[in-house]
């Protein structure tokens, strides 16, 4: 992969982080845990892979972006800012009484957002709908979902994950997002899931696993799916809860963050510092 179009897309995704932080300073709380450990994927997704429109965001044969662990909605919120699908002043409003941003995506509040999600095990199923609708209608688009590793003890998942192989949707692109967290402790400990991939491949999908917060591995898969004609693929993305700043990374607390005493203001300075590192 070029270094510059590597260059690039890190330094955006540097700068949508720092539109998360913009929302948490808004709005005083927020799930950033989860949200800093996918931003990486949504960054190449929307400003590398998808074929999509800002400016026509129902365009019939555009990508499809779909965030099942709809908690996580301010780094899709962030990208889609930066990606120029509203305004970014519309972060400001980020917990405030009637905000086009809410807790979890709304399709009837924001262009780019394709469903409604945050009800967990959902959106893997929304996904293979969209993608079977596609087919049907001869589009040769993709249908990107992202999970978390918390949401795969829904039942629901594994329903839709069957019936994705066995209709051949390999227009179907799965991410979970493993950082290993999720609201009440380690995903291990809770309900273990691993290894992700093995679960998937006796689904019948073809799978890959790569580092979630390594630009060059996510645009790298994305270029070879679907990784098996006929079957749908499954990416397994580990990474770092809270991805950047350095305080939070990896720690439990921070699933939902409300900032107390400076914490802020030193996230904020670590990535502003992320930003001018890696800026073209």
């Amino acid at each position: 992969m070029d270094s510059n179009v590597v260059r690039a897309l890190e330094y955006t995704a540097a700068k949508c982080r720092r539109n998360v932080l913009r929302m948490i300073e808004a709005g005083h709380a927020g799930h950033m845990g989860g949200a800093l450990s996918c931003i990486d994927i949504i960054t190449t997704l929307y400003f590398h892979v998808m074929n999509i429109d800002p400016l026509n965001p129902a365009l019939p044969g555009r990508d499809r972006f779909i965030l099942s662990a709809g908690h996580k909605c301010m780094a899709q919120y962030a990208v889609l800012a930066e990606r120029g699908f509203f305004d970014k002043g519309i972060l400001d409003t980020y917990g405030s009484f009637n905000t086009r941003l809410p807790g979890h995506p709304d399709m009837h509040k924001l262009p780019g957002i394709e469903a409604n999600t945050g009800a967990l095990g959902h959106g893997l199923s929304i996904g293979l709908g969209m993608a079977l609708g596609l087919r049907l209608d001869g589009l040769k688009s993709k249908v990107f979902v992202l999970m978390g590793d918390g949401e795969l003890a829904e039942g629901s998942n594994w329903e839709a994950a069957s019936a994705a192989a066995h209709h051949g949707a390999d227009n179907l692109v799965l991410f979970v997002d493993c950082n290993g967290l999720q609201i009440s402790g380690k995903t291990r400990d809770i309900m273990n899931m691993e290894p992700v991939t093995d679960r998937f491949s006796a689904f019948g999908w073809s799978v890959a696993e790569i580092d979630g917060n390594c630009i060059p591995d996510i645009a790298g898969v994305l270029e070879k799916v679907p990784f098996t004609p006929g079957k749908p693929s499954l990416i397994a993305a580990r990474t770092v809860k809270a991805k950047g700043i350095s305080f939070a990374e990896g720690v439990l607390k921070y699933h939902y963050w409300k900032p107390a005493g400076e914490e802020l203001d030193r996230a904020i300075s670590e990535i502003d510092r992320m930003i001018e590192e890696v800026k073209p």
